[in-house]
């Protein structure tokens, strides 16, 4: 899952400098852009929540 929001994250990235650098028209990126917003918050999520999950199953097993 760390992999996922790296990879996630960086997309962002070159989304945005496509815009900054006036390479596509940041209304044709919007979507995207939300898009990945999205998808990064929920695995970002998705980790908080198996940390979570795996820090009490270790103090059950103790």
């Amino acid at each position: 899952m760390g992999i996922v929001e790296e990879e996630c994250d960086e997309s962002l990235y070159w989304i945005e400098m496509l815009a900054e650098l006036l390479l596509v028209p940041a209304t044709r990126l919007a979507g995207l852009q939300r898009e990945g917003d999205e998808i990064l918050s929920i695995v970002v999520a998705s980790i908080r929540t198996a940390r979570g999950n795996a820090k009490r199953a270790v103090r059950y097993n103790d």
